[in-house]
């Protein structure tokens, strides 16, 4: 008998399993872009917020102690990857970016937090317009390199959009941390 139940109790709890399984949505297909645009909100979502932790007055910070000689400020830090930003996604859609940048630096007259700030999300709203235009036709097409000689393939460049944000997100969180800032991806946990 209860042999009997404990088998009736395997059927059953199968039998749902194979209902609820039944049930799942199979998963979708993402394109490159979709995949791509995804994985830059991803990078957004973590430098904007530490890009915003740091206060006004602590935005011309860079750190002295140390082998810190010409390093970049942290106010530096988020203009150069906006300017970078928008040096990739003008390189993806093939135009001239849509504001003046003044090289890979961004341009000086961009100084307080506010405008700073405007500048880094208007740079990743224009990156994710190029992520858009990019396609199983196009992108493996060859693009003129924004950063030196030769070209490089659509896709190959929509990939420095994920790392190089990072590399300068890993450089403001130690300045956050250096002014006693936690980052906002640290709070909680």
């Amino acid at each position: 008998m209860k042999f009997m139940r404990l088998v009736l109790t395997c059927v059953l709890v199968l039998a749902c399993s194979g209902v609820a399984l039944g049930q799942a949505k199979p998963a979708e297909s993402r394109s490159v872009s979709q995949i791509m645009d995804r994985a830059v909100g991803q990078v957004e979502g973590e430098f904007l917020p530490a890009a915003d932790a740091m206060p006004e007055d602590k935005y011309s910070f860079a750190p002295t102690t140390g082998e810190f000689k010409g390093v970049r400020t942290f106010a530096q830090q988020v203009r150069h990857v906006a300017a970078v930003n928008y040096m990739i996604g003008a390189t993806i859609l093939e135009q001239k970016p849509p504001v003046e940048l003044g090289g890979e630096s961004g341009p000086e007259s961009i100084a307080s937090k506010a405008d700073i700030m405007k500048f880094a999300k208007d740079s990743f709203a224009y990156l994710h317009k190029a992520l858009a235009s990019i396609n199983e036709k196009n992108q493996t097409d060859q693009v003129k390199n924004p950063f030196g000689e030769g070209k490089v393939t659509r896709l190959g460049i929509a990939t420095v959009a994920l790392t190089h944000p990072m590399n300068h997100y890993g450089q403001m969180v130690e300045y956050l941390r250096m002014n006693g800032i936690i980052p906002p991806a640290s709070r909680g946990q």
